[in-house]
């Protein structure tokens, strides 16, 4: 069901144009459940395709009225509504700028983002980022998880107003692409969230990583 948003409606992006330098191929389409040959039944799962991308796209699906996914334009995402980024080379942070640029030109005022590498990401952790970002004050640009104890920002399990395009364009524009640096502090809110809550930011980048969250969802 979506969720409404008094701010303003949200848009999704997942994140899906990194390199997988760790994994060694493609993680955005690795399935989630070891299917016995490719394209098997047993490889679908929850009505997507049963990869990360997949299953995170379809997850964003269910909670805001539409969802985008930033790749390179040299690896477009089949069957998805994709936008590319504009500045190559800087990661999500280019990545970002593009999803915002088309929210705003397609009537939203904010995009809920996501990596795509976030397999055990569910829906209640995400409808308290929602609710978070409701409450949050007007001048908030970003409302984000935080790791309690590390003080570490999600800034891929955060939401993103389209006022904060500015910082984007002028952060890529000297060459900036560190995403936790682009906003002002004081114009970002966090909602703390602690080790017992933390199975959903549990992030796949190597081939272990990807058996331990596929051990996880059996």
């Amino acid at each position: 069901m979506t969720v409404q948003q008094n701010r303003g409606p949200v848009a999704g992006v997942v994140l899906a144009g990194g390199l997988s330098r760790r994994m060694g191929r493609d993680k955005a389409l690795e399935p989630l459940i070891a299917p016995p040959h490719a394209g098997s039944p047993e490889s679908m799962t929850g009505g997507h395709d049963g990869s990360m991308l997949g299953r995170i796209h379809s997850l964003v699906c269910s909670l805001v009225p539409v969802c985008f996914v930033s790749c390179r334009e040299d690896t477009p995402r089949q069957g998805y509504d994709c936008v590319f980024d504009t500045v190559q080379g800087v990661g999500p942070t280019a990545g970002l700028q593009a999803a915002l640029r088309r929210a705003q030109e397609t009537g939203y005022a904010a995009v809920l983002a996501l990596s795509c590498d976030l397999p055990l990401m569910d829906a209640p952790t995400l409808r308290q980022l929602l609710a978070a970002r409701n409450a949050a004050p007007a001048t908030c640009l970003v409302t984000a998880y935080r790791e309690r104890h590390t003080g570490r920002v999600e800034s891929l399990v955060a939401v993103y107003e389209v006022g904060a395009l500015p910082y984007f364009d002028g952060a890529l524009a000297q060459g900036q692409r560190r995403l936790a640096s682009v906003i002002p502090q004081e114009l970002q809110c966090f909602l703390d969230y602690g080790p017992e809550e933390a199975a959903p930011f549990f992030n796949c980048n190597s081939p272990e990583d990807l058996a331990q969250a596929r051990a996880r969802l059996c």
